[in-house]
């Protein structure tokens, strides 16, 4: 809740918590409160913060999302926000293997950039005077006006954007919950993790419970991406069909890589010599 933990002032919710700590003011305070929201409200939000510490990032402060509980009767859903208070959702809890998701995020940014780039637009002959990468003509005399249909230059990238009908080919468990061989399919010999050898470039190691989903995602490395139920209905075949993974690629990305785990490379070269 604060920018900087340290130099502020700690006052977030401190009112709050003291209905929580006074048993006097349990039944007069907070199950009233949980009373009121059965008996009135239509709609049920949690607010869901992430644990960002567990990644090591630069970034200490946890994102904030207020989200929809959707299931069962407003009772339901209030027993279940109740329960799961400060508690972890694991990715697992939510989402199901072969299931259809939406994938939210911002692009990747690509600062100002010209209409070649930005719309791709044709380029000029090279004998155009005043720069050949533009327009040719940005609309007529009269009415004298640019039209919206134009391309212009501008910020390219950096958009919020949403990817549908992602499906979900394995929710993996990670090593913090003593799961070693999470990336290991039928045709392997040897158990093996889902992070390759070396790590993933500009990421790192997967310790954390995990997706793996058909595609690509939004944005760059290590920027938060919002994962959603599907909200269309779900009409092609490969969507609802249920897959065996046979392989999980966990060969070095940053080359050509060979080997699927070191134990298999050791075994393979030998001892190296050290320089």
């Amino acid at each position: 809740m604060y920018k900087n933990w340290m130099t502020a002032k700690k006052k977030a919710f401190t009112k709050y918590t003291e209905r929580w700590n006074d048993p006097s003011n349990k039944k007069n305070g907070i199950d009233i409160d949980f009373n009121r929201i059965q008996k009135y409200c239509s709609v049920v939000r949690v607010l869901c913060a992430t644990q960002i510490r567990k990644l090591h990032l630069r970034s200490h402060k946890a994102h904030v999302m207020e989200i929809q509980v959707n299931g069962g009767s407003i009772a339901d859903k209030v027993d279940w926000a109740k329960k799961n208070l400060e508690q972890e959702i694991k990715v697992g809890d939510i989402f199901d293997k072969d299931e259809c998701i939406d994938v939210i995020g911002a692009t990747r940014g690509k600062g100002m950039q010209g209409v070649i780039k930005r719309y791709g637009c044709k380029k000029l002959q090279h004998k155009t005077h005043r720069g050949l990468r533009k327009v040719g003509c940005i609309g007529a005399w009269h009415p004298a006006a640019v039209k919206w249909t134009v391309g212009r230059r501008g910020q390219m990238g950096y958009h919020s954007r949403t990817e549908i009908h992602k499906k979900i080919y394995r929710v993996g468990l990670g090593e913090v919950r003593k799961v070693f061989n999470n990336a290991e399919c039928d045709n392997d010999a040897v158990e093996k993790n889902i992070t390759p050898m070396g790590g993933f470039p500009h990421y790192g190691e997967v310790k954390e419970d995990f997706l793996l989903i058909k595609g690509g995602v939004i944005g760059t490395r290590k920027r938060p991406v919002v994962i959603r139920k599907t909200l269309f209905p779900q009409t092609k075949t490969w969507m609802n069909e249920k897959l065996e993974i046979k392989f999980i690629d966990t060969s070095s990305k940053h080359g050509h890589g060979r080997y699927q785990t070191f134990a298999e490379k050791d075994k393979i070269l030998g001892p190296l010599a050290s320089k």
